[in-house]
């Protein structure tokens, strides 16, 4: 199947140097590995359940979506323990420390995927049960 997709250049040309140092045979080939890693990814989160602590870690353009992203995290301050905050030019990033769960940690996930200004989501679960 052929498709196309809207990517900056600057993603496409790191994500090209990236596959020919791993050397790969193609892009293609990169962009397969990286949706099935993606679907890994997503897989293991949905079958996660019960009480979980978890940092999500994001990095966002601060003028873009911070009114948005602070009234996101009041609706989840149910499991959201504590944050951190540091800038990186007119990048943040943010870690927020949470308990709570699973599905509560997996809709705040994918609410803060949803945004424009978001770059990228990372969660990691650091015990899928809590004692």
């Amino acid at each position: 199947m052929r498709t196309s997709f809207s990517i900056p250049d600057d993603v496409v040309e790191e994500f090209d140097r990236v596959w020919r140092e791993q050397e790969l045979e193609n892009r293609s080939r990169a962009v397969r590995e990286a949706m099935l890693e993606y679907i890994e990814a997503h897989s293991r989160l949905e079958e996660t359940t019960g009480e979980v602590v978890a940092l999500v870690a994001f990095d966002y353009r601060h003028h873009d979506v911070i009114g948005e992203l602070h009234a996101v995290q009041h609706e989840y301050q149910d499991v959201i323990l504590n944050t951190s905050h540091t800038h990186q030019g007119e990048w943040c990033l943010e870690s927020l420390f949470c308990r709570g769960s699973a599905e509560r940690v997996r809709e705040l996930t994918y609410r803060l995927r949803d945004f424009d200004g978001v770059r990228r989501v990372k969660l990691m679960v650091i015990r899928d049960s809590v004692e």
